[in-house]
Parts: C-alpha cells; structure tokens; sequence
C-alpha cells in the first residue's frame, strides 16, 4: 500500500525542535512496518521550501537555500517523488468545483488530485479536518498511527 506524505509531516521531520517531530516519526516508522510505501508529490516539495526558507520570525524554519536543497534530497530519499500526471489539473478542477473548494483548501484539493491520478487513497497529514471532505481517500492521523502497536490504520 502506498501513502503521500504531506508537507506537514515533512516539516516536523525536519524540525528537531518540533513538538510533533516524535510524533511524525513514530507515524513514518509504524507505517513502514506495516508495509506502507511512503512517497511524496511536488505539491508537497513546493510547500517544503516555502515554509522551510522563510524566517523563524514569520512560522518557517529560516533555512539558507544550501540549507533546504540538502533538506530537500533527504526528503526525497526517505519519500520518492511522484511526478505530476497530466491530467492532474483537470482532476484538480472537477474536485474544487465538485467540493466547493475556496482559498487554501484547493492546496488540499491538488494533493488528493494528484492522489488519485497515481491511484493512491492514503494521506499522512497533521491537517485531518482538511482533507475530511473528499471521499474516497483515508486520512492517516500521525498521532493516531504513532499510538498503535499492531494492524492497519483506516484513519478517519
């Protein structure tokens, strides 16, 4: 099975002093275990770099840009990259018209988008309630799949 990781998770993994760090990596190694294959999208790359480059005074990391690139390899290492589909826009469109998507939400909307061009239905995301109103996929809550010892996580 395979999951996308949000930039979210991406973040806190990133961040040492993070008080999800622990969470987020709990939630990563628990889902390997369970034979997840976690990638990542270039919407989540893109939100990468912006919270991670922008000032610490202003909610990013304050990262230099050597800094982020070599952030960013490590990130696609750990999560290989899936490449956008061609017809990820159109499937983008159908879902914020669909679902009635305004302002940052259609960021959401694009990585289910993507999620479903490449046949994916699971999310790793600290942001649950946002992806809540798109059916079809299954939100993985990483402080719900940290706690777990045992069996697959279905989400909310």
């Amino acid at each position: 099975m395979t999951a996308i990781v949000d930039a979210n998770i991406l973040m806190r993994l990133t961040d040492r002093k993070s008080p999800l760090r622990p969470v987020a990596l709990a939630a990563v190694d628990t889902l390997r275990k369970q034979g997840f294959s976690l990638q990542s999208i270039p919407q989540s790359h893109y939100e990468f770099w912006v919270v991670a480059t922008r000032p610490v005074a202003n909610n990013g990391l304050g990262l230099s840009i050597p800094e982020c690139v070599l952030e960013l390899a490590t990130v696609h290492n750990q999560f290989p990259l899936l490449n956008d589909s061609p017809n990820l826009c159109a499937e983008w469109r159908t879902l914020v018209e669909a679902h009635a998507c305004h302002g940052k939400v259609a960021h959401d909307a694009r990585y289910v988008a993507a999620m479903k061009t490449h046949g994916i239905a699971h999310v790793l995301t600290f942001n649950v309630a946002d992806f809540a109103r798109f059916p079809g996929i299954t939100v993985l809550d990483p402080h719900v799949v940290a706690a777990s010892s045992a069996g697959l996580i279905t989400g909310s």
